[in-house]
């Protein structure tokens, strides 16, 4: 997986996943809970204000796992 390349690399990642067992079966550190698999980071039936701040939170979570320190897998949905 590139992402854990990229950790050992001492490069932080983020997966935006919408099926977290896979992401955390295959080891990513930092995982964000995503939307759906057509559409991972927006909902196109949303009035688009709603989609704009729905695409927004979870960049928000996934920047703020960025900057997490962590031992074991961390998880946010």
């Amino acid at each position: 997986m590139l992402e854990k390349e990229l950790e050992r690399a001492g490069i932080p990642t983020v997966q935006i996943c919408t099926i977290l067992p896979i992401a955390q079966t295959a080891g990513a550190n930092r995982i964000v809970k995503a939307v759906a698999i057509p559409h991972p980071v927006g909902a196109p039936e949303l009035p688009p204000d709603e989609e704009r701040a729905l695409r927004s939170s979870i960049l928000e979570k996934a920047l703020q796992a960025l900057q997490t320190s962590v031992e074991t897998q961390l998880t946010i949905e």
